[in-house]
């Protein structure tokens, strides 16, 4: 991609030195790995793409890269959306896409010990086969690697019983700046000794070392075949305070999901369901000893609320398909047009105040946004729809981000709940951190990476 014959003599001393990577400089070819789900934000021109298949060669990739002062973007299969892999002009792409293997399942300890380029589903495939389970679930999770779930502590639709990414990590193997090799973490259930590094490289985004594979936790697999519910509202207020009453009963879901109107309308207009007369839909799903008797508890609780119809199976063929709906609402709102897609989190308390706010924002702005959420875990994707014959995001969808970002802000919540900060969130992070936060971070990034090499311009 360069015909500089310094840049040319560097790549040649790359290919020697990892022979058993893959080199790419073709233009053609590294055309693919320039963003991730993120098309619209501007990618610079790369000097090319690695391809690791071993720890040993990430090492000898960063040693490089820190002896000619190569800025490094990481990436797996390339499914974020934060933009956190768009490539940067100059740099190096690592992708881990090739480091697939499950070093371990150990059924005694519930542990498993993956490489980074290992898909989100194969492990839990894995552990399904000794009666566990790999609880994370991201919309992604056929795409998605664990590198790239661990990099951006991902979260998906069982977060609301399982927590995100970070609850199922115990440690991590990660190539740090100059080539070091960092291993934290272990495999018992205590651990604390010293500061949390595991912690501290979940959600990193590739800012501070390269993520080379993770020992992650195994829970017991459920007992049953789960039982799915899905009941439809005449109003998001009416959805929300669903939420709410779920919440305030002490019931635990495997997952409550939260469509809005557009979101149905997009889905039904592409696969006719019959859902566009719903101003509002919820999917809640138990797969405990007692799902039957919640999901008793759970139609009473979205019937008083409001529901006009909820439909109830634990068959599951059935369940599987009312939960397809849910995984359809990206892809629905793709054929609309160009997606911006957000992820703000609140208290779940603040859930219906949020939606609001969200319905005002683009109101105020004249900008389509079609929402979803994890409703369980107040965690909303509000994703902006536009045209651009250029593909660059209209200033009138940047106006009513900021107004999201903001609102999500003043309720007590969150920029980003699982996507990551990325380069779509850069300019609002401070507003979260605040100053002695940003301080605090800037340290940490330079203490690990003094040159500015991982991922620039990621994160602080």
């Amino acid at each position: 991609m360069n015909t500089d014959p310094a840049v040319e003599a560097e790549l040649d001393e790359l290919a020697r030195l990892v022979p058993g990577a893959r080199l790419v400089t073709d233009p053609g070819i590294v055309a693919g790995f320039l963003h991730d789900q993120v098309t619209a934000l501007p990618a610079g021109s790369p000097r090319g793409v690695v391809m690791p298949r071993s720890t040993d060669d990430v090492v000898a990739v960063m040693a490089w890269a820190t002896r000619h002062r190569v800025p490094v973007v990481p990436r797996g299969a390339g499914t974020g959306l934060a933009g956190g892999a768009t490539a940067i002009d100059g740099s190096l792409i690592v992708c881990l896409s090739r480091m697939t293997t499950i070093r371990e399942i150990d059924p005694q300890n519930r542990v498993a010990v993956a490489e980074a380029g290992v898909i989100t589903a194969d492990v839990d495939r894995a552990a399904r086969e000794v009666g566990l389970m790999y609880a994370p679930d991201p919309s992604s999770v056929e795409l998605s690697t664990i590198g790239g779930n661990v990099a951006t502590n991902a979260g998906g639709l069982r977060c609301v019983k399982y927590g995100v990414t970070r609850d199922s990590v115990l440690g991590v193997e990660a190539v740090l700046a100059d080539g070091r090799v960092l291993s934290t973490g272990g495999r018992t259930i205590k651990n604390v000794a010293g500061y949390d590094l595991t912690g501290l490289l979940v959600g990193s985004e590739g800012t501070l070392g390269i993520i080379t594979s993770a020992t992650l936790r195994l829970l017991p697999a459920p007992p049953r075949d789960p039982v799915t519910l899905v009941g439809g509202f005449p109003s998001l207020v009416a959805a929300a305070s669903a939420v709410s009453a779920v919440v305030a009963a002490g019931l635990r879901p495997s997952l409550l999901e939260l469509l809005d109107h557009a979101t149905l309308r997009a889905i039904d207009d592409w696969k006719h369901l019959g859902l566009s007369g719903t101003e509002a839909m919820l999917i809640a799903q138990f797969d405990d000893a007692d799902a039957d008797t919640h999901a008793e508890q759970v139609t009473a609780l979205f019937t008083a609320a409001g529901a006009d119809d909820v439909a109830v199976s634990s068959d599951p063929r059935e369940s599987a398909q009312l939960l397809e709906v849910r995984r359809l609402a990206y892809p629905a709102a793709e054929r609309l047009g160009r997606c911006l897609v957000e992820d703000v989190g609140v208290p779940v308390s603040r859930l219906a105040d949020m939606v609001a706010r969200i319905e005002q924002a683009a109101e105020r702005h004249g900008v389509q946004v079609v929402t979803v959420a994890h409703a369980g875990d107040g965690n909303l994707h509000p994703t902006f729809v536009f045209d651009s014959p250029d593909g660059a995001v209209p200033q009138s969808v940047w106006r009513a981000a900021d107004d999201v970002f903001h609102a999500a802000l003043e309720l007590g919540g969150t920029l980003t709940g699982e996507h990551g900060v990325g380069l779509l969130k850069q300019r609002w992070l401070p507003d979260q951190l605040g100053p002695v936060g940003t301080a605090v971070n800037r340290a940490i990034k330079d203490a690990l990476d003094p040159l500015g090499l991982l991922n620039p311009g990621r994160g602080i």
